[in-house]
């Protein structure tokens, strides 16, 4: 205790520094061929989305037009 308060359960640098260099080796990295696969298919899924949602501004552009053109 210092000064009346209770000290927190804290480690020591050192022993932080030791906790985190075994942490970082439990970490295991993906593979290149990994990093590729990912890769294409966040960019196939990009497109793919990206063509829905033109659709469905297109769908809505066309709404949005035909009810302006009704009142005007």
């Amino acid at each position: 205790m210092k000064d009346g308060t209770i000290d927190m359960a804290r480690p020591k640098i050192g022993e932080f520094v030791n906790q985190v260099k075994a942490e970082a080796g439990k970490i295991v990295w993906p593979t290149g061929r990994e990093t590729v696969q990912t890769t294409i298919m966040v960019l196939i899924m990009t497109i793919l989305l990206s063509l829905f949602f033109f659709g469905v501004d297109t769908v809505f552009k066309l709404i949005v037009g035909w009810l302006t053109s009704l009142a005007g």
